[in-house]
């Protein structure tokens, strides 16, 4: 199937795949989804990873992609560790569309990877940590979120460069993990706009990558215009 890689990890030698497209999809896209695209991908951030690890409810994952995605933030990592989640395709179409989602069957690989790009991990606890707004996110990091019951790992609390707390003054001692989420990633995407003056990372590469990218995301039948337009 004719895809395009991660914006992150997208070859020089896809150029012309970024090209055809431009030339043969997007003009056919509604006016008003074509602005829509050349807006949205200018206003994109991958130096901020969300991290969902071992999350039950499907619908918990959506909420927090789709809160994430509205305020620009494109990278996804979940991490499925329990038997249970191997039955099926967890990351609906609906919630994952239009971000990258790169899944991981440990937690340990996860952090390998982090650790291995320089990627701070950020992780929500009661134990030895600071009020969120206290921490600096203006450059990588990985705000991981645990599931519903036990929150998150071990591993990853004990991996983790910053512990943070959302300070909560009323009676109720925890947040729906989607609430939690939410609150997390706006005061992320506040913190970078006071501190950088944007959310967005993205470079003009990229930008043209992430314009080809949701193009074909658009039509369902994208790919296989494309195909019939290259045989030609």
């Amino acid at each position: 199937m004719f895809r395009l890689k991660n914006p992150i990890e997208y070859a020089p030698k896809k150029e012309a795949d970024v090209a055809a497209i431009m030339e043969h999809i997007f003009p056919i896209l509604t006016p008003e989804r074509q602005k829509k695209i050349l807006q949205v991908t200018r206003e994109r951030c991958f130096d901020v990873s969300v991290v969902l690890e071992n999350i039950y409810d499907r619908g918990n994952t959506s909420a927090v992609m789709r809160t994430g995605e509205g305020l620009g933030f494109a990278d996804f990592h979940v991490i499925e560790t329990f038997d249970k989640f191997k039955e099926s395709n967890r990351v609906t179409q609906g919630a994952d569309k239009w971000v990258e989602v790169k899944k991981w069957k440990s937690t340990a690989e996860a952090i390998e990877h982090f650790k291995k790009n320089k990627i701070r991990i950020c992780v929500t606890s009661l134990e030895a940590a600071k009020p969120i707004h206290e921490v600096d996110f203006s450059t990588p990091i990985a705000l991981v979120l645990g599931n519903e019951k036990s929150g998150i790992s071990k591993e990853i609390l004990e991996a983790a460069d910053e512990r943070v707390i959302i300070p909560m003054p009323g009676f109720v001692q925890s947040f729906n993990i989607s609430v939690a989420g939410a609150l997390c990633l706006y005061q992320i995407y506040q913190n970078r706009l006071r501190t950088l003056g944007k959310n967005a990372d993205v470079t003009e590469e990229q930008i043209q990558i992430l314009n080809a990218q949701y193009a074909l995301r658009t039509l369902d039948s994208a790919v296989d215009i494309l195909n019939n337009k290259l045989q030609k």
